[in-house]
């Protein structure tokens, strides 16, 4: 198979269950994580479930991303900090035959750079 071009980045994460139940051993590249299913499904609930890696996934690459471009654009930051919270409403889906999200919101707090310089990163972050 060829290289895929220069503006394709593939990623893959691989999760298997553990011999406890609920627990999940995931893993990118050769970096291990535990994910735990929800209580509320009989699972441990003691390291991040599922709905909270996804949403911590949101809020790293906004951190991640705020800075690149910053840097790229010659804006000097001292911290970005991203809070990304989410609900599920699982008694209100727009499909029976799948589980969403019902709001998300994300909270993000840009330090070395003035309110308008700040919110120009915050809508290049939004573009991408």
């Amino acid at each position: 198979m060829a290289n895929p071009p220069p503006s394709v980045r593939a990623y893959e994460v691989r999760a298997e269950t553990t011999a406890t139940f609920g627990r999940v051993l995931a893993s990118a590249r050769n970096q291990h994580f535990i994910v735990d299913g929800p209580v509320q499904n009989g699972c441990p609930g003691e390291a991040p479930t599922p709905p909270e890696i996804f949403l911590g996934g949101v809020a790293c690459c906004g951190a991640e991303l705020i800075q690149v471009i910053a840097r790229d654009e010659g804006t000097p930051l001292t911290r970005v900090a991203v809070r990304a919270r989410g609900t599920v409403d699982r008694g209100n889906q727009p499909r029976a035959d799948v589980t969403v999200f019902s709001s998300v919101a994300l909270d993000i707090e840009i330090a070395g750079a003035d309110a308008a310089r700040a919110a120009t990163l915050v809508e290049g972050f939004k573009r991408r």
